[in-house]
């Protein structure tokens, strides 16, 4: 299936001055970071930002190197006139699937914003209770300039979170992982047994002699179906 290719950064600003012509506040843009990972959190991130100088390589975080998203997560968060951050843990998403938790995540992001957005773009096709109103973007990142902001600060803070960890449970890679089952990963899993910050919930899929393993997003698994 062919991935539809990002929008232009102006095509990003224009689809969300169009989103909020008719209302009179701030629009946030929501996207989260983590949801297929094999540990690890997942976490959310609500930005409230306007795009302007040093903002025009802002797009879809997973089509960005480390060292840009690092880069722009300063420039956005300097430039933001609100944002948040939402976190829910590895053994809170193995009590209430990954589904839930991101949702959960999301709509603490939204309501850690220290302005009320008059609209809120959440990438994905789901959309969290929220007390202000909110839409649900499809392929959002490479869409909306302030999911696309979204997603960095997102990632960024996520990959920060899994660097940290790497010192604290030594020898699944976390610092180069971030959690994602790579091939490498999964071995160490197979070898030594998963830590108290994978998740348990996640169905591991190892390699089988003969050819390589196919899971959810390419990551090595098969997630538990979401339960609402």
């Amino acid at each position: 299936m062919r991935v539809k290719s990002p929008n232009s950064f102006q095509e990003l600003v224009d689809f969300d001055r169009e989103k909020r012509e008719s209302r009179a506040g701030p629009l946030a843009g929501v996207d989260e970071a983590g949801r297929g990972a094999l540990a690890g959190p997942v976490v959310a991130a609500a930005v409230i930002c306007e795009p302007g100088p040093g903002l025009e390589r802002v797009t879809d975080s997973k089509l960005l190197s480390e060292p840009v998203r690092e880069e722009l997560f300063e420039v956005i968060r300097e430039n933001s006139s609100a944002y948040a951050i939402g976190i829910v843990e590895s053994d809170e998403i193995d009590r209430i699937n990954i589904l839930q938790a991101t949702l959960k995540a999301m709509s603490e992001a939204v309501e850690g914003l220290s302005i009320t957005p008059s609209l809120v773009l959440i990438d994905g096709p789901r959309r969290p209770r929220l007390d202000c109103p909110c839409e649900a973007v499809t392929g959002g990142d490479r869409k909306s300039f302030a999911i696309a902001a979204a997603s960095i600060v997102a990632k960024v803070t996520r990959d920060r979170i899994m660097r940290e960890k790497n010192g604290h449970f030594p020898g699944y890679g976390f610092h180069r992982n971030k959690g994602y089952g790579t091939r490498e990963h999964r071995q160490t899993i197979a070898r030594k047994g998963r830590s108290a910050y994978h998740r348990l919930s996640f169905k591991l899929q190892l390699e089988k002699r003969g050819g390589g393993s196919e899971g959810a997003e390419g990551t090595g698994f098969a997630r538990r179906e979401d339960r609402r």
